[in-house]
């Protein structure tokens, strides 16, 4: 169970390699977890072992692509343990197939911007307005996963999913804007090239960009660095740089010669 004083956090896509590691440092950092994702099974195997880790976890399997469902899930989350301090908008799909854009399906499209721009803007909306709703002592604060791949280089042949994780990127200042006058912070963390399922598709040809030097720091990303941004921006502690972007990257995003 959660202290009276606990801060608490939704993370979704927690079942997944970069969600879980966000929710084991906010609850490393004294969050207790409101974790969701689709695949309920996964969801609850690793809900069970950060309990048994002494974290205080509640895990409530979502589709945040359901729009009848998202209200009564989001005042689930809060209910969880009476606030709800920080939402993590993680989760995200990539695309059906890597390949040229002049041969991007409309389903493809459709599957990004669905459940990476659509879903985790009204999940933010729903989630602000119920912030909004509830009185609060405290700073608390939006966080939401990018990639690094949607201002300063071009995934060639993911071509949905940065488009549909640009838009999202865009949202933010909307939404930074908006809620800095309701004490709520914005922020965006980008992400470079991490070991994730999502990856593990193209691991041959990610590790031959890292040996030619396209990664500064010249090694893949590890999710934990990643988890330490997020509760860094979560912690309140910045209060006043509403709207920033964090990169995770190893200096990817720059162009080197």
């Amino acid at each position: 169970m959660a202290r009276g004083d606990q801060r608490a956090a939704l993370v979704t896509g927690a079942a997944g390699g970069l969600g879980g590691a966000i929710a084991r440092g906010l609850a490393a950092d004294g969050f207790a977890l409101v974790v969701t994702d689709l695949r309920a099974d996964d969801l609850n195997v690793v809900a069970s072992e950060w309990e048994r880790q002494g974290a205080s976890v509640r895990a409530i399997p979502f589709d945040l692509s359901d729009d009848r469902a998202r209200e009564g899930f989001v005042e689930a989350a809060f209910d969880a343990f009476g606030r709800l301090d920080c939402l993590v908008n993680n989760a995200g799909v990539s695309v059906l197939s890597r390949g040229d854009i002049l041969d991007v399906t409309p389903e493809s499209f459709d599957r990004c911007v669905g459940v990476n721009l659509r879903a985790q803007f009204f999940l933010t909306q729903s989630v602000a307005r119920r912030m909004i709703r509830t009185p609060s002592a405290g700073r608390r604060s939006i966080v939401t996963v990018s990639t690094v791949a949607v201002d300063h280089l071009v995934g060639t042949r993911l071509a949905e999913y940065c488009i549909a994780k640009a838009g999202l990127s865009h949202s933010l200042r909307h939404w930074a804007t908006r809620l800095a006058p309701e004490g709520i912070d914005c922020f965006e963390v980008r992400p470079g090239m991490m070991k994730t399922d999502m990856t593990s598709t193209s691991t041959a040809s990610y590790d031959a960009l890292i040996q030619g030097g396209f990664v500064p720091a010249g090694r893949w990303g590890h999710t934990e660095e990643v988890a330490q941004a997020v509760a860094m921006l979560a912690s309140g502690r910045l209060s006043y740089s509403t709207g920033q972007t964090i990169h995770v990257d190893g200096g990817m995003r720059f162009k080197t010669f």
